[in-house]
């Protein structure tokens, strides 16, 4: 399932070297702006223990985790939506991405500048979700006259027009779509159809140091300042180096730090459930894997995941609760516990189900 997450936010926040702890991969990190230009994609694991614990049930030989896509876009500074900076390129790696993960400064280092000569993360976030607002509100006052006219001569849809004078309503309040549209009574389906970059989930990622990690009250203004959003409070620096090590090592590492949870790993968790995800689990000798579906799903379609024939010639579905596995130690006990249930086509899927469909093509 191709969903991603953009990584966004003012130069020199620290996007390129989170970027680079979240891949392991090597992507220029340069104390100036504009250093990313083209987007980098990285395909990242997301932690699930329920994998191992199924391995050792099933003899599995390896693992398979689900996986969350990011994408490292080029800064953003004031004026983007005009097409400052790298404004447009910015604005359209934004626009492809399903989720946005605003990446903002919340450490000082006079050997790192910032871009505005200050570090504010409040000013940060407010240049960033203005630039949005800004370049979503170019974007209605276009489609409006236009769907305004199809009203007219009764070709146009009437619902739409009013989402998207809703919408801007919103916007020149200052306020992302993503958290105001339901209470606006906006109609998510039409907001979709814009493409508006303030609709999408937003995750904040406030990138600090030691001071901040152990700052709570710092962290309660800035986790108030992004409400609903998820806000994440990281050391990008120390992630990357935690990466680095061996599993003990990195585990060791943490416990001296105070944190029971890397940051990445957390992001990823996040960003995985923000974009409305879930998975469900099958093992065998071969392989113990974490499949990634919608919330909501059915069976039929979480079994065409696996494949589209299982999906067309879906019979039924084994379903077993996670820890009730566990509990029995195998696949036969648990049957014999009678804790193994077969479920039809409106069957709705549930987080961490062990699954084996049948079907027949």
């Amino acid at each position: 399932m191709a969903l991603t997450i953009g990584i966004a936010g003012l130069p020199n926040v620290g996007k390129s070297t989170l970027f680079n702890a979240l891949t392991r991969a090597t992507v220029l990190a340069a104390n100036y702006p504009f250093a990313t230009i083209e987007p980098n994609i990285g395909i990242v694991p997301l932690p699930d223990p329920r994998l191992a614990q199924l391995a050792e049930v099933f003899g599995s030989q390896k693992l398979v985790p689900a996986t969350v896509s990011f994408v490292d876009i080029a800064g953003i500074v004031r004026g983007a939506s005009e097409g400052e900076g790298l404004g447009n390129q910015f604005l359209a790696n934004i626009r492809e991405a399903d989720a946005i993960c605003v990446v903002t400064r919340a450490f000082a280092d006079p050997d790192v500048v910032h871009v505005d000569g200050r570090v504010d993360a409040a000013s940060d976030i407010e240049t960033i979700t203005t630039e949005l607002i800004l370049a979503d509100l170019q974007t209605l006052e276009k489609a409006v006259p236009r769907i305004e006219k199809e009203v007219r001569i009764k070709r146009g849809d009437a619902e739409l027009l009013a989402t998207a004078k809703g919408a801007i309503e919103v916007l020149e309040r200052g306020e992302l779509l993503s958290a105001a549209a339901d209470k606006a009574g906006l109609d998510r389906d039409h907001l979709a159809s814009f493409q508006l970059m303030t609709s999408k989930p937003f995750i904040f990622v406030f990138n600090t140091d030691d001071d901040g990690l152990a700052d709570s009250a710092m962290q309660a203004e800035l986790s108030a300042l992004v409400a609903p959003a998820e806000a994440i409070f990281l050391d990008a620096k120390f992630e990357s180096e935690l990466v680095e090590l061996d599993e003990d090592e990195a585990r060791e590492m943490l416990a001296d730090s105070g944190q029971d949870e890397a940051g990445l790993d957390k992001l990823a968790r996040v960003g995985f459930d923000t974009l409305g995800l879930q998975t469900y689990l099958t093992a065998g000798p071969k392989e113990a894997r974490a499949w990634t579906i919608r919330k909501g799903w059915t069976a039929p379609q979480a079994a065409g995941v696996i494949h589209t024939d299982f999906q067309k010639g879906f019979i039924k579905a084994e379903v077993v609760g996670f820890q009730d596995l566990l509990d029995a130690g195998s696949m036969a006990e648990v049957r014999a516990r009678g804790k193994a249930r077969m479920e039809g086509k409106d069957y709705v899927m549930q987080d961490g189900d062990v699954v084996e469909f049948r079907f027949n093509v």
